[in-house]
């Protein structure tokens, strides 16, 4: 009788064990926080046109107060970096977030974006990023992994795209904002 007890008591240790280990394992999982990474992807504020030969011309006076409209939006968000293509009206549009936030502006070229690369430089941060009509909707898609949105319209310098990566998991939604800039003369 005692051989049994003690066959027992041999077989059922290895058994304590492994279920330690598996509730160890289970709580360490319920530990681990997502990391949650918040992308802000806005175009440029309206740009001056007077000059239809001028290739980076600044903002015009609506575009001004959009940009102006948009530290305000973003105000509540605490960013940790502002990206802008190397554009007088994506830079100017950018300024008085990055000034509202004390930032540096990081100039990027649209073209050459490693989208992988990019999310692992910017993995549990707040990002804003401003691009351009076409630029914007696209790297969009690439950080979603899908084709859901297109070009913007030339008079659309309101919508905000919002991309959240979730362990690597993406969601997004497009918002348009209204402006209640002066209008142009």
């Amino acid at each position: 009788m005692q051989w049994i007890k003690s066959l027992y008591i041999i077989l059922c240790i290895p058994l304590i064990f492994t279920s330690c280990k598996d509730e160890q394992k289970v709580t360490q999982e319920n530990n681990t926080k997502d990391v949650v990474s918040t992308f802000y992807f806005i175009r440029h504020a309206e740009k001056d046109r007077s000059d239809p030969e001028n290739v980076d011309p600044e903002l015009n006076q609506r575009g001004l107060g959009r940009a102006m409209h948009w530290a305000e939006i973003l105000d509540d968000v605490d960013l940790d970096v502002i990206y802008t293509t190397d554009y007088e009206r994506t830079s100017m549009t950018a300024a008085p977030t990055a000034v509202k936030k004390e930032l540096d502006v990081t100039y990027y070229e649209p073209q050459n974006v490693d989208i992988e690369q990019f999310k692992t430089d910017n993995l549990g941060k707040k990002v804003l990023v401003v691009g351009h009509s076409n630029t914007t909707p696209e790297f969009v898609n690439k950080m979603i992994g899908e084709d859901l949105y297109y070009e913007m319209d030339d008079s659309d310098n309101g919508s905000l795209f919002i991309v959240q990566l979730i362990n690597g998991q993406a969601t997004s939604q497009r918002l348009h904002i209204n402006c209640n800039c002066p209008k142009e003369r």
